[in-house]
């Protein structure tokens, strides 16, 4: 009965899986392009005023003007180093601080009310600090950026690492592993699916700060243009910005979670999962 069970579920389940999802999210895309061209071409003000927002056809115009325009390539190309390099140091200091403070009493007593007291503090309010302290302001967002990102990897590499059962580092040992065989073995492929959940967060963190860094501080860069854009009351460009900051975002965090995915193949998969 168990069997016959499991072989109509699977049957059921198979045509959804090769249900073409990619329609469904393109027409939800095309959904909310439509509802934003009602709302704006016939001046909708209800309790928002939409008439005063440009229409998708005039942001399209702007897009494509841009698209020509030699600077909206190199504030891309801008905003792209400053997340990747501030990530990239955040990842690779987070993760060796998660394993240091869950590992360590000492280290956890050392570093982690400093951490804890740190924590809360929003990386854009280092913003007049990194000013004070970098001579240059290329450095001070990279700072910031790392900041954003730093905790959340920080915070899911200590519980991925405290979470893993004790007897596995029991069975390596037992088999003569030293400190660092535990440690490439058993604790880093164990917490990895932790450590890729904190990356993907971490990504999206530090997009939300370097914007706002480049805002306040930057001379180049998407946000930087952004706001310039909404200073000289160039609102079709902000929304050109605006759009172009989420592709960005979802290309980059898509781009850690791909590799997430694939750096833990080895773990069961389970069918029905969202991608």
């Amino acid at each position: 009965m168990t069997t016959l069970t499991a072989i109509r579920t699977a049957s059921v389940e198979a045509p959804v899986r090769r249900r073409p999802r990619w329609l469904i999210r393109a027409g939800s895309l095309l959904a909310a392009l439509l509802l934003w061209q009602w709302l704006t071409a016939g001046d909708v003000t209800l309790w928002l005023r939409f008439d005063r927002l440009p229409t998708p056809i005039e942001v399209a115009d702007q897009f494509g003007r841009l698209l020509r325009d030699p600077v909206y390539y190199v504030d891309i190309a801008q905003s792209l180093v400053r997340i990747l390099t501030g990530f990239a140091l955040a990842a690779a200091l987070g993760i060796a601080a998660g394993v240091a403070v869950a590992r360590s009493w000492l280290l956890a007593d050392v570093l982690q009310p400093l951490f804890e007291v740190l924590r809360p503090i929003p990386a854009i309010a280092l913003v007049p600090v990194a000013i004070l302290v970098f001579p240059q302001n290329e450095q001070g967002i990279v700072f910031i950026t790392c900041a954003a990102a730093f905790f959340p990897i920080l915070v899911s590499t200590r519980h991925a690492v405290r979470a893993l059962p004790e007897v596995w580092e029991d069975a390596v040992r037992t088999m003569g592993g030293g400190r660092l065989r535990v440690l490439f073995s058993v604790v880093l492929p164990g917490a990895l699916p932790g450590i890729c959940g904190g990356l993907s967060v971490g990504m999206g963190v530090s997009w939300i700060c370097v914007i706002s860094a480049e805002m306040i501080s930057g001379d180049f860069g998407v946000g930087y243009r952004t706001w310039h854009a909404y200073t000289i009351v160039d609102y079709p460009a902000v929304i050109v910005g605006m759009i172009t900051i989420g592709v960005l975002g979802w290309a980059t965090a898509g781009a850690v979670e791909l590799a997430g995915r694939r750096a833990t193949r080895w773990l069961p998969s389970r069918a029905g999962v969202v991608k």
